[in-house]
């Protein structure tokens, strides 16, 4: 059955529903979440994708913080929560034991609509993903997210679209979760993974190569390198070696399968980039590799202002929820920015959508539900203050 919007709240919150139309559009046809068992659900799907959109947006750092603001502030209780309230189980049941098929579904309609909405960058690069991990903090009580003795992580499995700036996949795995073999499933073939040296491994780069799937990883300068054929390079450019290369030492991790290998120094740091795009120049791969700093940006921002790794799920299940509601958080955030200011995600572009949401609660209370209008009433407010 499909959701639609709960009048009241798209008459009375104009700027929270603006954001979250979107996630709205994006329930249109899914799955349904339905209760188990006679007893009818607390909280549906909805409310609680809004309770968790409004947690990030709002910048608040437990469940307990979340659920008293529910409770207590008025225009939470009215347009945020659940019509008849919600209580710490409730709220503990439906992030740790439902749901996550439908936030999936969410995230993954959400990524849709943004990679068309938003321009690309660097469209002659070609689709660039930068693929990283990202640990998050746990407690000891979560026994399943192993990292080393007195200490609890589990760790997020991120690919980025470079070009637009904004998250397409994530998997979580414990804090010991091997990275490289999320590669495979986290690109697309005609995307070209970005990588840190920490993916460094002969035998993935064959194995991807025969997948088809194209990427620019960073070696070690240590690495042995078996020159097959070498390009000139221009001695103005940051770029001071270019070749088809077989990479490792022979017999032991040698690769099989040749790849293009660009050397460039910045500010007296050598870079070495293993690479089997050959449609680029060697100018063009150093920037590509460039670019994969926007994803370590994107993580200080995204833990910073949407405080995303404050836990409020123990258990792997309630964690992925917590953490796609911060993806579709974010999504929204990147999709209402280009179409309101044609701009990036801001901190300040955040923080007037919230100074601008408490401006329309303050003035719920002052006007006849049956003729409410922000806009109307915020210019015969000024008018009145001049």
């Amino acid at each position: 059955m499909p959701y639609t919007l709960d009048p009241f709240r798209k008459n009375h919150a104009p700027s929270f529903e603006k954001l979250f139309q979107p996630a709205q559009d994006s329930m249109a046809d899914m799955p349904p979440l339905e209760a188990r068992g006679y007893r009818p659900l607390q909280m549906n799907f909805e409310d609680h994708l809004r309770a968790l959109v409004y947690f990030h947006l709002e910048e608040h750092t437990s469940a307990q913080h979340l659920l008293q603001v529910l409770k207590e502030d008025d225009f939470a209780r009215d347009h945020i929560a659940p019509k008849d309230g919600i209580g710490k189980s409730s709220f503990s049941e439906a992030t740790n034991t439902r749901g996550l098929e439908q936030f999936a579904y969410v995230f993954a309609n959400l990524q849709n609509q943004a990679t068309h909405i938003l321009p690309q960058n660097y469209p002659e690069l070609g689709n660039l993903v930068a693929i990283d991990g990202s640990l998050i903090d746990a407690v000891l009580s979560m026994y399943w997210a192993d990292y080393r003795k007195g200490a609890k992580k589990a760790k997020g499995h991120f690919g980025f679209d470079l070009n637009r700036g904004i998250p397409r996949k994530i998997f979580l795995t414990d804090g010991n979760g091997a990275e490289r073999p999320f590669v495979s499933q986290i690109l697309l073939s005609d995307e070209t993974g970005v990588l840190d040296r920490g993916y460094q491994c002969h035998k993935c780069f064959d194995l991807w190569q025969e997948e088809n799937k194209f990427f620019a990883c960073r070696i070690k300068a240590s690495t042995k390198k078996a020159c097959i054929e070498a390009h000139e390079v221009d001695p103005d450019s940051i770029v001071f070696y270019d070749a088809i290369v077989l990479l490792g030492t022979p017999g032991i991790n040698q690769t099989k399968k040749p790849l293009r290998l660009v050397g460039y120094e910045v500010n007296g740091v050598k870079y070495w980039i293993a690479t089997n795009r050959y449609d680029l120049s060697a100018e063009q791969i150093a920037l590509v590799y460039k670019l994969r700093w926007e994803i370590e940006k994107f993580f200080a921002w995204w833990k910073r202002h949407l405080r995303v790794y404050h836990l409020i799920a123990r258990s792997r299940y309630g964690l992925m929820v917590q953490i796609l509601s911060g993806l579709i958080t974010y999504l929204l955030l990147a999709i209402f920015c280009h179409a309101q200011y044609r701009e990036k995600v801001s901190i300040k572009r955040v923080r007037q959508l919230r100074i601008q949401i408490q401006n329309e609660a303050r003035c719920i209370d002052n006007l006849d539900p049956e003729t409410w209008d922000v806009k109307e009433h915020m210019n015969s407010q000024s008018i009145a203050k001049t």
